[in-house]
């Protein structure tokens, strides 16, 4: 069992300090990709969200509930990444049905949430540091809220620099990684906002 963290410290740490895209660089490969339009940036991350949290969630009953008890932990990854896959699929669905413009926005980046190491990475951290299920579930919705906050902040700065003068050197995926640069920097700055006891 981890220490007795307060939830709302877990809570602002996994969206600010600890970001799981900015401070940990997991899920980079969809952020930069998808962060060129605002409608798709928050498609993606409101469904990065509730991936999140719900995996989150799920793989900590099944590892406490199901794989611990069983002596099946050494199967923690396959577990893992086929709940997180079910979410993914489901989700999928929904999007589907609900807002098809949305859905072709999202094209193939959609069902690749499945293997964003950002997912998977949450339920990682989650088993390593012994979260509760309460705590497993604030991180993954913290978490979840911290990389959809950073992709519509990337997509806010490139719909803003889109129609600047930029040096030809800069144009594109330099400009981008400099900004993610200085998006990183930010949110780290509020360590030490809260404190801890």
């Amino acid at each position: 069992m981890a220490p007795d963290i307060p939830m709302f410290s877990l809570f602002f740490a996994s969206i600010f300090t600890s970001n799981i895209l900015l401070a940990n660089f997991l899920g980079m490969c969809s952020f930069i990709a998808i962060s060129k339009d605002i409608n798709s940036s928050n498609g993606l991350g409101m469904a990065v969200v509730v991936v999140l949290t719900f995996t989150a969630s799920i793989n900590w009953v099944v590892l406490n509930y199901v794989l611990i008890p069983l002596d099946l932990v050494y199967l923690r990854f396959i577990i893992f990444i086929i709940v997180i896959a079910s979410v993914v699929q489901m989700l999928e669905m929904i999007i589907d049905r609900v807002s098809q413009t949305l859905y072709l926005n999202l094209g193939i980046f959609l069902p690749l949430i499945t293997v964003n190491c950002a997912i998977l990475g949450v339920s990682l951290f989650m088993e390593i540091r012994q979260y509760s299920f309460l705590q497993s579930a604030v991180f993954g919705l913290g978490s979840g809220l911290g990389w959809w906050l950073a992709i519509m902040a990337l997509a806010a700065i490139r719909k803003k620099t889109e129609k600047s003068k930029v040096s030809a050197g800069l144009q594109g995926a330099g400009l981008t990684f400099i900004t993610i640069g200085f998006m990183a920097m930010a949110f780290i700055g509020f360590t030490g906002l809260l404190q801890v006891q």
